[in-house]
């Protein structure tokens, strides 16, 4: 199977909770090597880059019409977003650690895993 077959048959299977669960996890997985490397200020900017990147669109979808989450949660994730944006930056200068990045993606990992777990039972007796 050549691997634009193997994404295409994932992107039919994944649900956009299960798609942005498992980029966070390999976003985070980059940076905790990162950081387990030693890497500091610039050296950790690869991961950063994604990080600050996955954190701008989820900022951006949250803001567009249409999107079907909750008022207060929309605000809640643009608030972290625009946090992360700024800490980001810290990091980058050598004020801050990239630890607490980790484990702000760590904690909102817990949640879309949390949210699949919980709806996982009402989906298979949907079907």
């Amino acid at each position: 199977m050549t691997i634009s077959a193997y994404q295409a048959a994932r992107s039919r299977a994944e649900t956009p909770r299960a798609t942005e669960l498992r980029l966070m996890r390999e976003i985070t997985a980059e940076m905790l090597t990162a950081h387990e490397a030693g890497l500091k200020g610039a050296l950790l900017m690869p991961s950063l880059y994604r990080n600050r990147e996955m954190w701008t669109t989820f900022v951006t979808d949250c803001g567009t019409r249409g999107n079907n989450l909750p008022i207060e949660l929309r605000a809640k994730i643009i608030s972290l977003g625009l946090w992360v944006d700024r800490f980001t930056s810290d990091v980058v200068a050598g004020r801050e650690s990239i630890v607490e990045l980790i484990e702000v993606n760590r904690t909102i990992m817990e949640g879309l895993g949390a949210s699949d777990r919980s709806s996982a039972p009402q989906a298979a007796a949907a079907a």
